[in-house]
């Protein structure tokens, strides 16, 4: 497999940075708190992409006081219908995703201005379920939030766990059944003896995306006021 990412395709995504990762070149989107240092905290895409969306939770977690870092896993590709997106998703393997992922924990950790010792994740759709790919491969996660995590194939094997798992996720979320995370939750807790806390909400999936029809701002308000304070607490 070539160590060098996709070349892009149609509309940008947001970058503002390159870095070392996986043998090869990558980017992202960097931003930084007001104060100019804080804890590290990576942000993973959606599967559209790294689209003004996730600049934006970049921004926002950057104005709680955290240095945010969403790493491109698409070389530049945006998605703007389903299908593609689908596609995109399935041509990047689970274990070339968490690669590059640890990568990008391993940059935003050698960054003079991050301020912790270890880096919270948060993902959203496909991003939610590299949140726990990642954090259950990379002991440099502290804390893992994974919004309405799409899981890819089989659960992960969280036997290496360390962070804590704050989840959200909506009730009319028919890609992820209500079901399914018992199913996650008994996993975590006997393979790590970590007890997640997975919130539902009364909410469609993507809910927390202002850009798309689903969007639901007051289950987005209350998962964005438990996420915060909860970063905070395992990075500080």
């Amino acid at each position: 497999m070539s160590s060098e990412l996709p070349k892009p395709t149609g509309a940008p995504a947001r970058q503002n940075v390159t870095f070392p990762s996986a043998g090869g070149t990558a980017h992202g989107y960097l931003a930084l708190p007001p104060s100019g240092r804080g804890p590290g905290v990576i942000v993973i895409q959606e599967w559209w992409g790294l689209t003004d969306h996730i600049a934006d939770v970049a921004d926002r977690l950057a104005q709680e006081g955290f240095v945010a870092f969403a790493p491109d896993l698409y070389g530049g590709n945006v998605a703007h219908e389903s299908e593609e997106a689908l596609r995109m998703m399935l041509a990047l393997p689970v274990a070339r995703g968490v690669e590059l992922l640890s990568g990008a924990v391993g940059h935003l950790l050698s960054l003079p201005e991050v301020t912790s010792d270890t880096v919270g994740a948060v993902g959203f759709c496909m991003g939610g379920g590299f949140v726990l790919y990642l954090a259950s491969a990379d002991p440099r996660v502290s804390a893992a939030v994974p919004f309405y995590g799409v899981i890819q194939g089989e659960l992960p094997d969280f036997s290496g766990l360390k962070a804590q798992i704050l989840g959200h996720y909506g009730e009319w979320d028919e890609t992820i059944p209500t079901k399914s995370l018992d199913a996650l939750r008994e996993t975590v807790e006997q393979q790590s003896g970590i007890t997640p806390d997975l919130r539902l909400y009364p909410a469609d999936h993507a809910f927390f995306n202002d850009g798309r029809p689903v969007y639901d701002a007051d289950s987005a308000a209350r998962a964005w006021a438990s996420t915060v304070p909860f970063l905070h607490a395992r990075l500080s």
